[in-house]
């Protein structure tokens, strides 16, 4: 009697062994079918936003259907709303660079550092700046073939340079103030006031002016009361800079990039996969300039 009541437990188990696993390879299956078809409706919304006459309020751009549980939603952003890291470099703005990291919480030393570092790992030359690093810096701590000596081709890169430890201590969301892809320059048009305070040099206060014309008498983005600017001077007037006195800062400043983030998100039955793609002249004559694909939790 004791085997049989033994053996009916182990068949019991194995059974519920058996029923678990069945269910779980239901859930993959089915996570598997609801990923891909997710994938395809994110892939629907960047057809969407790619459209050169759909604008960023466009309701085209949430779709969702309550019978299925299936949707997308898509965003439209100008990359020109940050600051382009490597046509900083490029034109040697180091006072920028600096101005941004004492804001961040760094010492001006420490900002000196690590601006003269930036430059000197996208220079072509092995000449060390004043208090850059080159190539025997990085091979004192095992590292060969750097820096890189080229613009940075990912934010990801950034974070190699000698003190960008200290940048991320102080501020981790420092890559929401970068990209590699806008036309080089800081929109007005898009850029949020506490950018436009250090392009500017000025206070986020005084700089907030500039998007809050752009907004218009509402106050809200993307409404036919949106006054946005035609040119970087006429913005820069409004906190009190002369471009002609002050090149340096004009020269920071652009309105109207035509370079746009097109962020898609289909999901369905709990499933959700993101397609983010970087468009050139996406009214224009288009050019996709980087594409990626991520699973949202």
């Amino acid at each position: 009697m004791v085997a049989v009541l033994w053996l009916v437990a182990v068949l019991s188990l194995a059974v519920v062994a058996a029923v678990r696993v069945v269910a779980f390879d239901i859930d993959v299956a089915s996570a598997r079918v609801h990923g891909s078809r997710a994938l395809q409706l994110a892939e629907m919304g960047v057809a969407v936003g790619a459209n050169p006459v759909v604008e960023r309020s466009d309701p085209l751009l949430r779709q969702f259907d309550p019978d299925t549980g299936e949707g997308f939603e898509v965003r439209l952003v100008s990359e020109g709303a940050k600051f382009n890291i490597n046509a900083i470099l490029m034109r040697d703005d180091k006072p920028l660079l600096q101005a941004m990291f004492v804001d961040w919480g760094l010492e001006l030393d420490q900002a000196q550092e690590l601006a003269d570092a930036l430059g000197d790992w996208v220079d072509p030359d092995d000449n060390v700046a004043l208090n850059g690093a080159e190539e025997d810096y990085y091979l004192e701590l095992g590292r060969v073939n750097q820096p890189f000596n080229r613009p940075f081709y990912h934010l990801d890169e950034v974070r190699l340079v000698r003190g960008m430890d200290l940048v991320e201590a102080y501020n981790p969301g420092w890559r929401e103030w970068f990209t590699i892809w806008s036309g080089g320059l800081l929109d007005l048009n898009e850029a949020p006031a506490e950018l436009i305070a250090v392009a500017a040099e000025t206070s986020p206060e005084e700089a907030s002016i500039i998007p809050e014309t752009v907004r218009g008498p509402d106050g809200i983005r993307d409404t036919d009361d949106d006054a946005p600017f035609q040119s970087a001077q006429d913005a820069l007037a409004l906190v009190g800079v002369d471009g002609s006195l002050r090149p340096d800062i004009a020269g920071r400043m652009t309105v109207n990039d035509t370079t746009t983030r097109i962020e898609s998100i289909g999901s369905v039955q709990g499933a959700k996969r993101k397609i983010s793609l970087i468009v050139r002249n996406r009214t224009g004559r288009p050019a996709v300039l980087e594409r990626t694909e991520e699973v949202i939790p």
